[in-house]
């Protein structure tokens, strides 16, 4: 008697149409959020609101699909959630690093020291447990980054020119941005294979923006409260209520789609396919803000854009080679 061997079917890789799709909104998404978080960090001078505020309507959407059960409600217990309570931690700091960054100053200097997250990543992955160690070329490419920011901050005639407040924001940023990545990682991949958990990557997404939410609204209480009514007032009185709310509306609506478009992006092709065109987005954001708010760029500030982008491209490419020591390991 002969015994047919079924083998598992292999899964389908994602078409290169839907990989463009995915790239095309995540691109559009992000470039949208920046223009209207800029416009609503202009119009009212309360940013952790502006940031609870975007974070808030990615709750309320999350619910909606969940409850209508357009989406699958994730099925979390005690544990995984006390699991996730870090990395919203860290999730919330790294959004509102950014919009006040950005509120602080101009989007395309924010976008420029954002680049250099892969340097704070690469330290915080040498400093916290497990050390992951990157080839000699990537560590080389961190200091492409680091030059290309500095040569950005020099204005032609007269020298540094720094905004300080956006530098320690964006930097906060990508302080936590990193952390986010280090610690996340393993809580999020263990609950993505327990296909019991329903928490696929537009659920991890949600459930982050939730617990980001969370953290950011104690921040609003402690630094803003106090002056949050008289803000939204001369918010109101100087640019209407219409605008004032459209712009906090629409940020927040990008800010979800971007991020779930980028989660379900990187799910398809890996961390290091997404990293790259994460750079290659800077770029167009940095364009399209220095036009719309007419920032100024002048040759400094591009060609250091330009060389610290680079080398966050180069530095995506070399991490993906495995440092010798850990083939020797393997082949051991």
């Amino acid at each position: 008697q002969t015994h047919k061997i079924i083998m598992p079917a292999e899964a389908k890789p994602p078409s290169n149409m839907k990989l463009m799709l995915l790239v095309a909104a995540w691109y559009a998404g992000n470039t949208l959020y920046n223009i209207y978080n800029k416009k609503a960090t202009n119009t009212i001078h309360a940013h952790w609101f502006v940031a609870t505020s975007q974070n808030a309507l990615g709750v309320v959407w999350s619910l909606f699909l969940w409850t209508s059960g357009i989406r699958k409600t994730p099925n979390l217990t005690g544990a995984d959630i006390i699991a996730c309570i870090p990395i919203g931690l860290c999730a919330a700091a790294a959004h509102g690093g950014s919009v006040l960054a950005m509120g602080a100053g101009a989007v395309s200097f924010a976008q420029i020291v954002k680049a250099c997250e892969p340097v704070f990543a690469a330290v915080i992955g040498l400093l916290v447990p497990p050390m992951d160690v990157k080839p000699p070329l990537a560590y080389a490419m961190l200091l492409v980054i680091v030059g290309g920011v500095g040569l950005a901050c020099v204005k032609e005639g007269k020298g540094i020119d720094i905004n300080t407040t956006a530098l320690m924001f964006a930097s906060i940023a990508n302080v936590a941005a990193a952390f986010k990545g280090k610690l996340g990682k393993a809580v999020t991949d263990k609950l993505k294979k327990d296909k019991s958990k329903n928490m696929d990557s537009a659920n991890v997404y949600a459930v982050m923006n939730i617990l980001s939410f969370l953290w950011t609204v104690p921040m609003v209480l402690i630094e803003e409260l106090p002056t949050l009514g008289q803000e939204w007032e001369g918010a109101v009185n100087k640019h209407g209520l219409y605008e004032v709310v459209f712009n906090i509306a629409m940020s927040g609506f990008f800010f979800y789609i971007y991020n779930e478009f980028a989660f379900a992006f990187t799910a398809q092709v890996g961390a290091v396919t997404s990293s790259v065109l994460n750079t290659a987005k800077r770029v167009i954001i940095i364009v399209v803000s220095a036009i719309i708010f007419q920032e100024g760029m002048g040759r400094n500030k591009m060609l250091g854009s330009a060389i610290a982008i680079t080398g966050t491209f180069l530095y995506s490419m070399a991490s993906k080679k495995k440092p010798a020591v850990d083939a020797a390991k393997k082949a051991a």
